[in-house]
């Protein structure tokens, strides 16, 4: 069964074969992550003020401030899946010193309070709020995307599973360990695919831009030049559109991207002798970003990554973590993604015991350093130097990119 699809302002197709009982395979070995019920998904917006809720939330940040009449109060700031929720408990009954050490050492809470409205402006009045110890979902309680994870799966081990040993070896191996986490984590925290099931869909992204580069066109050049030309036009189309438009000038997706683009086809063609290694780009691809396991931190995330790297450690550190939302973790920021790539690669291959030749150890180590192409962007290599390198930095900077202008993501 062929499945199709297309990617990129509808210019890459997407397609691959899996049949049902390979679908029904996939999805036994690599479920999906659960997703929230209507009963899961809170939206303040929609709730008429007087109506009493009951739900659980993050904590973002509080404060204590004093009214006009110098009575103390709580002003609390939480969020879920739908977006931040601005509330405030009164000192009734010594309300603030009861919950203040509660806020300070928990953060996710169950809240009893009545919606308030002001000026058009929603928010809660809490009249109970306990700590939530149990385990929880975070797709209930954080941004989470909104396309089909499970069909981001099925195309993900379609890609995987069609390669040959030992790059297959490594993929599968890295999915068997640590799939549970990689199916829900972000991919950033600000610029793009900054929402659970980010790292997935970004990583599928590229997948889907290196085989259009490699499998779909009989030239990686052309395609690359194709890509560009792509970029040109969506670039004038965000040009005419802020022309036209009367309201605020937007920032424009493509802005100062059409020059470095060229640049980056220019240094592929310093290779045009080397052929690109299609199995090794797309496990290079897969362990791009998973880095990002360890560099991020949010409500949800274990640290069974952390434990792997370096199991002798003494990770006490991480076992009373107060997680909110996404962000930075404190050890992981220390590293980063893509030194923890490299690591994380190496490990697998070691622990695995995969017999992989040393070249091609160091080619997926370069293609991992060097992703974001640039030192200034991040990049651990100066510039690449394979053709490989190239087009990992290529197609990372593409989906990156091209996420900001997806209207379902």
């Amino acid at each position: 069964m062929t499945e199709s699809d297309s990617y990129f302002y509808n210019f890459i197709p997407i397609e691959y074969n899996v049949s049902e009982m390979e679908r029904e395979q996939i999805l036994t070995k690599f479920p999906p992550p659960t997703l929230p019920d209507k009963g899961e998904y809170f939206n303040l917006q929609n709730e008429v003020a007087g109506n009493n809720v009951r739900i659980r939330v993050l904590l973002n940040d509080f404060n204590v401030q004093m009214t006009k009449t110098n009575k103390q109060f709580l002003k609390i700031r939480f969020s879920n899946n739908a977006g931040t929720i601005n509330a405030k408990m009164w000192d009734n009954q010594g309300a603030v010193e009861k919950h203040q050490p509660l806020l300070d050492k928990f953060s996710i809470f169950d809240i009893d309070g009545i919606v308030d409205e002001f000026r058009g402006h929603k928010s809660l009045t809490i009249n109970q709020l306990n700590p939530c110890q149990e385990d929880i979902n975070p797709f209930s309680l954080l941004a989470y995307t909104q396309q089909n994870i499970e069909d981001l799966t099925i195309e993900l081990f379609s890609y995987l599973n069609e390669l040959e040993s030992p790059f297959k070896d490594i993929a599968l191996a890295a999915m068997n360990r640590f799939w549970d986490q990689f199916r829900i984590r972000p991919a950033a925290k600000g610029f793009h695919h900054n929402y659970l099931g980010g790292l997935l869909k970004h990583t599928v992204g590229l997948m889907r831009f290196a085989r259009y580069i490699l499998k779909q066109e009989e030239n990686h050049y052309k395609a690359t030049m194709k890509l560009i030309s792509v970029v040109e036009k969506a670039y004038k189309n965000e040009l005419w559109s802020q022309l036209q438009s009367s309201s605020t000038p937007q920032q424009l997706v493509w802005k100062d991207t059409i020059d470095h683009l060229y640049k980056m086809l220019q240094g592929m063609m310093e290779h045009r002798e080397a052929q690109p290694n299609y199995d090794l780009m797309m496990t290079s691809i897969l362990f791009h970003d998973i880095g990002k396991l360890l560099e991020y931190d949010h409500a949800g995330k274990t640290f069974d990554e952390f434990k792997f790297l370096f199991p002798t450690a003494d990770h006490s550190n991480t076992e009373n973590r107060k997680q909110a939302g996404i962000t930075m973790d404190e050890l992981g920021v220390m590293v980063g993604h893509i030194p923890y790539g490299v690591l994380t690669l190496s490990k697998i291959i070691e622990t695995e015991n995969i017999r992989v030749s040393l070249e091609d150890i160091h080619q997926m180590t370069h293609c991992i350093l060097c992703h974001h192409g640039l030192p200034e962007w991040g990049a651990c290599i100066r510039s690449p130097q394979s053709i490989e390198g190239y087009i990992i930095h290529f197609v990372d900077f593409l989906d990156s990119r091209y996420e900001n202008t997806e209207e379902i993501k």
